[in-house]
C-alpha cells in the first residue's frame, strides 16, 4: 500500500507539515474556457435535507436529517482557518488532473491558498482518509454527473485516492462524455458523465462571443440517464452553462428564451430553465424502476470575477479567503441556489412517499463563496499561450475543492 501525504485525523490540522512538490512541464493541450458570467453570490433559503452533522470535536457522524440536537452541528456552517499542513496530493502525483486546473504546474507563485481548512463552528471536519473511503465503497459504484466543475471535483477525488490505489480506465467515450474507472482491489467503479445542462441540449447558433443553445427542458440527457440505474451513489450538479443565451423547448416546441434578444419569443429568465432542468432530472431518477441509490446535489458555486465581467477585464487575484463580513453576495446567485434546493426538497418529499431513492445535498455554496483565492486565474496554461481571460470559476487542484470530498466522505459514512 502506498504512503499517503496526509493521514486521516479528527483534528482540523495535523502537526508536521509536509513540503509541496512542484512539477513544471511545458506540454499542454490548448483549449478555451467555457463561457462564464460574473456575479457575486449569496446562499439562499435552506431546504429540509441540507445538512449532515458531526459530533462536536470528534470524527463521529450524527444523523443526516438536519434536525436540531445539542450533540450535533451543521457541517456546512463554519469558516476557513489557517492550516500549515500540505495538501493531500501535488501536481507531481500520478493522477488525472486537467492542466487547466493544475495551477502549480504553470507557476502560480503563492501557496497559501492550499493552507486553509474548513472548520464547522461546533465540530471538526475530519481529514480525508483514502483507505476509509475505498473500504466504504467496496463493491459499490459512484457517478459524477454534470459539467466541467463536476469533473473538477471528480479529479480532486481521483487524486485524493491516488495515495492508496490506482484505478484502471475501463471506458473513455469520444469527447470525454463518459469516463469509467475501476478500483479492482475494492471492486469499486467510479464514473463521470458529461452533461452540462442535465437535460438534452444542442448548439443553435454560433457567433464570436457566445453559442446560443437549444435546451429541451422536459427531455433528460440520455448520456447519463440511461446509464445510472444500477449505481449506488450519484453526485449531480450544473450551473454556469445556464448563464448563456438559451432557447427553451418543452414538448418539442419553443416556449421562450433567455438572453436571445429575439422578437416574438417569450423572454424567460435563467431561473425558469434551471428549475425545469433539475425537475426533469430528479423526476427521471424517481421513475427509474431499478434505481435505489442516493443522489447528492452538489450546490452551485460562484465565480469570483472582480473589476469586470469574465470577458471585460475581470480578474481573480486574491491569495487568501475572504472574511465573511467582506463578502457581499447577490440576490441573483441566491435565487439560483434556492431553485436547486426547492427542486431537491420536492424530489426528496416525493421519494419518501414511495420509499424511493434518497436525495441529499452537498452544500458547498457558502464555503466556496469565501474562496476567491482558489481559482486558476491565469495559471491554467503556460504564459506563452497568450490566453487573455482568467479562469475564476473552476478550482485549482489541489485547493479548496478538496474540502468537497472531505465532506462527501462524512455524508457517505452517515448514510451507512
Amino acid at each position: 500500500m502506498k504512503p499517503r501525504i496526509t493521514d486521516a485525523l479528527a483534528s482540523p490540522c495535523p502537526d508536521n507539515p509536509k513540503p509541496l512538490i512542484l512539477f513544471i512541464s511545458s506540454s499542454l493541450l490548448l483549449t478555451t474556457l467555457f463561457c462564464l458570467y460574473n456575479y457575486s453570490f449569496s446562499p439562499g433559503q435552506q431546504g429540509i435535507i441540507v445538512y449532515y452533522s458531526l459530533l462536536p470535536s470528534s470524527g463521529n457522524v450524527g444523523n443526516s436529517t438536519g434536525t436540531s440536537s445539542k450533540s450535533q452541528c451543521n457541517l456546512f456552517s463554519g469558516d476557513w482557518v489557517p492550516c500549515a499542513e500540505g495538501p493531500y496530493y501535488t501536481n507531481a502525483t500520478n493522477c488525472e488532473m486537467d492542466d487547466r486546473q493544475n495551477c502549480m504546474k504553470f507557476g502560480r507563485p503563492d501557496t497559501e491558498f492550499m493552507k486553509w481548512r474548513w472548520k464547522p463552528y461546533e465540530c471538526e471536519l475530519p481529514l480525508f482518509d483514502a483507505t476509509e473511503f475505498l473500504e466504504l465503497m467496496r463493491g459499490k459504484s459512484m457517478a459524477f454527473i454534470g459539467d466541467s466543475l463536476a469533473r473538477n471535483q471528480l479529479q480532486s477525488l481521483l487524486c485524493m485516492l491516488a495515495s492508496v490505489a490506482d484505478p484502471t480506465i475501463v471506458a473513455h467515450a469520444p469527447f470525454a462524455k463518459i469516463r469509467l474507472w475501476f478500483y479492482a482491489e475494492y471492486n469499486f467503479t467510479l464514473a463521470f458523465y458529461w452533461s452540462f445542462h442535465l437535460v438534452r441540449s444542442e448548439d443553435a447558433e454560433v457567433n464570436v462571443n457566445l453559442t446560443r443553445m437549444n435546451v429541451y427542458l422536459d427531455e433528460v440527457d440520455e448520456t447519463w440517464a440511461t446509464q445510472v440505474e444500477n449505481f449506488n451513489f450519484l453526485i449531480i450538479s450544473s450551473g454556469q452553462w445556464f448563464l448563456r443565451p438559451l432557447m427553451y423547448y418543452e414538448k418539442g416546441k419553443l416556449v421562450g428564451c433567455y438572453l436571445c434578444k429575439k422578437q416574438n419569443i417569450t423572454d424567460l429568465d435563467v431561473f425558469y430553465g434551471y428549475k425545469m432542468a433539475f425537475r426533469t432530472s430528479f423526476r427521471t431518477l424517481l421513475n427509474l424502476e431499478k434505481f435505489k441509490g442516493i443522489t447528492f446535489l452538489r450546490t452551485f458555486t460562484p465565480s469570483h470575477y472582480e473589476n469586470g465581467y469574465w470577458n471585460e477585464g475581470g480578474t481573480c487575484s486574491r491569495t487568501r479567503p475572504t472574511p465573511k463580513h467582506e463578502m457581499k453576495l447577490s440576490d441573483y446567485f441566491s435565487e439560483l441556489h434556492s431553485t436547486q434546493v426547492a427542486e431537491l426538497t420536492a424530489a426528496e418529499t416525493e421519494a419518501r412517499k414511495t420509499r424511493g431513492p434518497k436525495f441529499r445535498m452537498l452544500e458547498v455554496t457558502e464555503m466556496m463563496t469565501l474562496r476567491p483565492d482558489g481559482h486558476p486565474s491565469h495559471y491554467g496554461h503556460p504564459a506563452s499561450a497568450n490566453i487573455k481571460n482568467p479562469d475564476c470559476a473552476h478550482w485549482c487542484l489541489p485547493g479548496p475543492i478538496d474540502t468537497w470530498n472531505e465532506a462527501l466522505l462524512q455524508m457517505l459514512k452517515t448514510e451507512g
